[in-house]
């Protein structure tokens, strides 16, 4: 098997409601028949894990997450965010929590390491509700849940289109 090109991360605390949705989308994926330069883990809510992943220098890399945008609950989004904003990071908006996930913190870590990051896309779902203040519940709203599917195959078919892409540039 040749090194992935492509990392999918799936994001989120399955304790926490719609914070799962990263997680169980990865989950789903994990079941599928991915191309070999598909990687997809649940990184859930291991930050460090993840930065040091994303040191293996990955053309492409899809976070995929519950991202709160006041839109309809279950409602899906394709993000690539500009990596500029990691040009002139300090140290405190570069820390991580040992014990959450903040992407763009990640993402500002993996820069300060000298690490080279690929093309960044988000793959997001608003949620209906995400738990606070100690309160648990590991199910899905009832709209995250039914977009669950819907982002597996939005997933599967920008993965499709970075390796049509991938292989246009190189055949250039």
């Amino acid at each position: 098997m040749t090194q992935p090109d492509i990392l999918v991360a799936g994001i989120g605390n399955i304790f926490l409601g719609d914070d799962a949705f990263g997680s169980e989308v990865a989950r789903r994926l994990e079941g599928r028949q991915l191309p070999d330069r598909v990687r997809v883990v649940d990184f859930g809510i291991r930050g460090f894990d993840l930065v040091y992943a994303l040191l293996d220098n990955y053309d492409a890399t899809i976070f995929v997450d519950a991202t709160p945008r006041v839109g309809e609950p279950g409602t899906l989004y394709t993000i690539e965010p500009d990596l500029s904003e990691f040009d002139n990071l300090d140290e405190r908006a570069m820390a991580i929590e040992p014990h959450g996930m903040n992407p763009m913190k990640v993402l500002g870590m993996v820069k300060s390491m000298g690490g080279e990051m690929g093309r960044i896309l988000l793959v997001g779902c608003e949620p209906a509700s995400v738990c606070t203040d100690g309160e648990e519940r590991m199910e899905l709203s009832e709209p995250v849940a039914a977009a669950v599917d819907r982002a597996v195959g939005l997933v599967e078919s920008l993965v499709a289109r970075i390796l049509v892409e991938d292989h246009r540039d190189a055949t250039v």
